[in-house]
């Protein structure tokens, strides 16, 4: 009567603390979903390791064909930095996703109504969004490596025969068969079988183990297939956003995702079935519980877990493409998610874009993601644009905001601007170069090979190319510099490509100013200070502030006095004075 009652009271306590568990779990799931709804658009504050942030990128790596955002323009534009702001998500899946737009500039404008219409829809409909986002954080992260990391590895593991697995079985059952006939031979062919199993099954144990977590992602993908497809979608209606009410029976906003992952969830059918064999996570691990403790022996005895691990690496290998269309499905509609809380977040506001067949760029009140209090500007140019002004005067960040925004018209399909309207282009830059002193590269060289990929593009592209160039050959004199930017810029002004180029040379503002059009931004110095205004204006700088700027920093009068009549003096002779050894001293 006491084990009874002891055994009660062990079963309650257990009962109690599962309940416990439970109640955790949904009082923190409650949590959760309140901040999804309160927490809509606010920047996200999640910190990034580089081993995590460099796994991100795998999606893309993997689909990797046709034009994209090389990573010369990709470091020039600090994109990385700049999708940590619009990364909303909360699984692997999505984020990936999201950096493989960010990277791939769509040219197909039937896919940008596609986008559209699913981000407005988790716009007006906050109870389905944060539905997907409650699966989507449960699906979750893979941590420093990426899902395609372990898709590799299992892939590069091979086929894994079973046979080795089954004559075993075959030697363990005809060992106990044999003491039925013999027992003491039996008894002695039953150990000695039970040993050379045992022993070959912790040698291939130990080989599959790493490969084990690789499964555990899948499972998750699966049962976020199966989740989402039970949250109700939305309606197509041509009076947009009233489809999102309707109740016809037109087609999904999602039928596209829904129709890839139902029928790639087909194809990995029973791949669950019996997977506890394998994936238990008290097995092997001393926890003490008899029906594991009991399942341990039946592995190693009859290798049921290595043969269900080929059973699901073959099923694996043979629908990586099918994993790959639900990992894409999934990824798609967090992404969407994700840039319609980015949109919430932008404060100075946001325009969709208009395309046009004309390589020309038009909008007012562009402005930079990571600028917090922008200082905005238009543009409206259907011609390649050389910019002038001086040192700190903005036209660096009016480059990088015209490309982040050319590319964020073409991926997220949302401009940081009152308006914009352009072409759908190649976009690349040649920008933030540095010295690469591991491969002994100079700055020029870097430079030179920047400029070279871009004349490239420009000749054998299908589309319109669109470059951004920051300070042509700035590593060389200034003679040949001149020379051959006048000649590189010309090139890059021929019918396919646009060009935004900032210079200091005012001399190209002239060799130049029947190709481009003249812009600049200018300064005013008042006492010891200098004011930008970070407008941009029409036609050529007429003011400089390097000799000034000197001044201001403290600089002898000496330096600054006889800078400045040197200058005036080449202006106006266009020589250079050589310096005496009386003025040296």
């Amino acid at each position: 009567m006491e084990y009874i009652i002891f055994a009660a009271a062990m079963a309650g306590l257990i009962l109690l603390f599962m309940l416990k568990g439970f109640y955790d779990f949904k009082k923190s799931e409650k949590k959760f979903v309140k901040s999804l709804y309160e927490t809509y658009g606010t920047l996200p504050q999640r910190e990034y390791k580089p081993e995590q942030f460099e796994s991100i990128s795998h999606y893309f790596l993997k689909h990797k064909e046709g034009f994209f955002v090389d990573d010369i323009t990709w470091n020039d534009l600090n994109m990385d930095e700049i999708f940590q702001k619009i990364n909303y998500t909360y699984s692997s899946a999505g984020e990936e996703y999201l950096y493989y737009i960010l990277r791939k500039p769509c040219m197909d404008e039937a896919e940008f109504a596609h986008r559209e219409e699913m981000i407005e829809y988790f716009r007006v409909h906050p109870d389905k969004r944060v539905a997907y986002q409650l699966i989507f954080s449960r699906l979750g992260r893979t941590g420093k490596f990426s899902i395609y990391d372990y898709l590799d590895y299992l892939d590069k593991l091979g086929e894994r025969s079973n046979l080795q697995d089954y004559l075993s079985i075959c030697l363990l059952m005809g060992s106990i068969g044999s003491m039925f006939i013999n027992m003491p031979l039996g008894l002695v062919a039953f150990v000695l079988v039970l040993v050379f199993n045992n022993v070959n099954y912790f040698k291939v144990k130990e080989e599959i183990d790493p490969y084990i977590t690789s499964f555990a992602y899948v499972f998750r993908i699966l049962e976020a297939v199966k989740k989402i497809q039970s949250v109700p979608s939305g309606r197509r209606h041509s009076d947009r956003p009233d489809f999102l009410k309707s109740d016809s029976c037109e087609p999904d906003v999602l039928a596209g995702e829904f129709e890839i992952m139902k029928s790639c969830s087909a194809a990995m059918g029973g791949f669950k079935r019996g997977s506890f064999l394998v994936m238990s996570g008290g097995r092997m691990s001393g926890s003490g519980n008899p029906l594991e403790m009991l399942l341990d022996f039946i592995r190693m005895g009859f290798h049921v877990d290595l043969i269900k691990f080929n059973q699901m690496l073959a099923q694996v290998r043979r629908n990586i493409s099918e994993i790959d269309g639900m990992i894409t499905a999934l990824g798609q509609i967090e992404a969407m998610i994700a840039i319609g809380a980015y949109r919430q977040s932008l404060s100075e506001g946001y325009c969709v874009p208009e395309f046009t067949l004309k390589a020309e760029i038009c909008g007012e009140d562009f402005y930079h993601p990571l600028i917090e209090r922008p200082v905005k500007n238009d543009i409206y140019t259907d011609k390649s644009v050389l910019i002038t002004g001086s040192n700190a005067s903005g036209k660096s960040t009016f480059l990088k905001t015209m490309a982040v925004n050319s590319i964020f018209a073409q991926t997220i399909h949302t401009c940081l601007a009152k308006s914009y309207r352009g072409a759908l282009f190649y976009i690349i830059s040649s920008m933030s170069l540095k010295d690469d002193i591991q491969s002994g590269e100079s700055y020029y060289m870097a430079e030179v090979k920047a400029l070279k990929r871009i004349l490239d593009l420009s000749v054998s592209a299908d589309a319109p190319v669109l470059c951004f160039v920051d300070e042509v050959l700035r590593g060389t004199n200034t003679v040949e510099r001149i020379a051959a930017s006048a000649q590189i810029l010309k090139s890059l002004s021929k019918e396919n490509c646009l060009c935004f180029a900032a210079t200091h040379d005012i001399e190209l503002t002239h060799l130049l100013e029947d190709i481009y059009y003249n812009y600049h931004f200018s300064e005013e110095i008042e006492e010891d200070d200098i004011f930008f205004s970070y407008k941009i204006m029409k036609g050529r700088a007429g003011t400089r502030n390097a000799i000034r700027l000197l001044s201001i920093m403290g600089y002898e009068s000496g330096i600054i006095h006889e800078a400045e009549h040197m200058a005036e003096d080449f202006l106006k002779s266009g020589v250079w004075r050589r310096l005496d050894c009386e003025m040296a001293q």
